[in-house]
């Protein structure tokens, strides 16, 4: 079958290492089932991936990709929970969490197996190509804001770095439920673009907000971090999935933290119950997923390329037929 797949590690040209060609079927486990894909979606992952980060060079050659919707073997449209092991569905009792591509074949190919339990069914008011974005950034975006933020209707939130997949769902998720929200971007059509999704407004990185916020999506990590943290109301939550910038900010602001008694709290991914809640709101509401572009599966390069140059506002997706 065909695939986008990491032949080979580099760690300061990642896209050296992707290859586009025919993959072994997927393996059949006990307790697994296989899935037509008929959509996936690229993330940062995959490309720190191609770095192996998470991946060592013993897995490779791997199929890369997390998120995905398609056909199960039963016929019914389905979403995969990209999270391996979080229960022990599917692998043994003392296998470590993982998301798909660290130990597992990816969805960047025409048939994918995943435990049985990662499959949810997708609401038919949302496309394979809607649906797909979902499982890995949009979740990680409801988890940072309504789980691990705790943020109600009418607080107000600072996302930055808009234009990224994350950033980019949280602005959504935010207006869809009752936020304030304020963004920042290098970029001026990308804060544009971020208060015609629903921020108030949109700055440059670093500027001074009208008033401090109740919690900080962050992703971007050392290049925004002193920012975040003083954008913060006294015992407000930093919320960070990421550090696409790095994870050693020259300032940590150590002092701020402790004086305003912040919160700093890590988010990954989230749980298969978040998704089916995520699924539901986005098909209950109408709220659907920005996408920057769709491209067939043989032009995933492309889409690698994009996402490596941050020239994207929203996800691309990946399509089989």
């Amino acid at each position: 079958m065909f695939a986008a797949y990491a032949a080979r590690i580099d760690r300061d040209q990642p896209l050296n290492g992707l290859e586009l060609g025919e993959r072994p079927e997927p393996e059949v486990r006990p307790g697994w089932t296989t899935v037509t894909v008929k959509a996936a979606s690229l993330n940062h992952h995959d490309l720190w991936s191609l770095r192996g980060v998470g991946l060592p060079e013993g897995r490779l050659p791997m199929i890369l990709g997390c998120d995905a919707a398609g056909i199960d073997e039963h016929g019914n449209e389905v979403v995969l929970h990209s999270v391996i092991g979080q229960t022990g569905h599917g692998v043994g009792p003392d296998e470590p969490r993982s998301i798909l591509t660290e130990r597992y074949q990816g969805t960047f190919a025409e048939r994918v197996t995943v435990p049985s339990w990662n499959v949810l069914p997708k609401p038919k008011e949302l496309s394979f190509e809607e649906a797909a974005c979902l499982p890995t950034a949009w979740l990680t975006a409801y988890r940072m804001l309504f789980t691990n933020a705790g943020v109600r209707p009418g607080d107000s939130v600072l996302v930055q770095g808009a234009g990224g997949g994350v950033a980019t769902a949280a602005i959504a998720l935010g207006k869809a439920a009752g936020l304030r929200v304020y963004a920042t971007s290098r970029d001026e059509a990308k804060r544009k673009r971020a208060v015609e999704l629903g921020a108030v407004e949109a700055y440059e990185p670093g500027a001074r907000l009208p008033r401090r916020v109740d919690a900080v999506i962050e992703t971007v990590g050392a290049a925004t971090w002193s920012h975040s943290v003083k954008s913060l109301r006294p015992g407000g939550t930093l919320v960070i999935s990421g550090a696409t910038s790095g994870d050693r900010p020259s300032h940590a602001e150590l002092t701020r933290i402790f004086f305003l008694e912040l919160k700093v709290v890590g988010s990954t991914m989230g749980s298969k119950d978040e998704l089916e809640d995520l699924l539901s709101f986005c098909a209950t509401t109408g709220l659907r997923p920005v996408i920057d572009e769709v491209l067939p599966l043989d032009r995933a390069r492309e889409g690698f390329e994009k996402m490596a140059l941050g020239e994207l506002f929203g996800k691309i997706v990946l399509t089989t037929s």
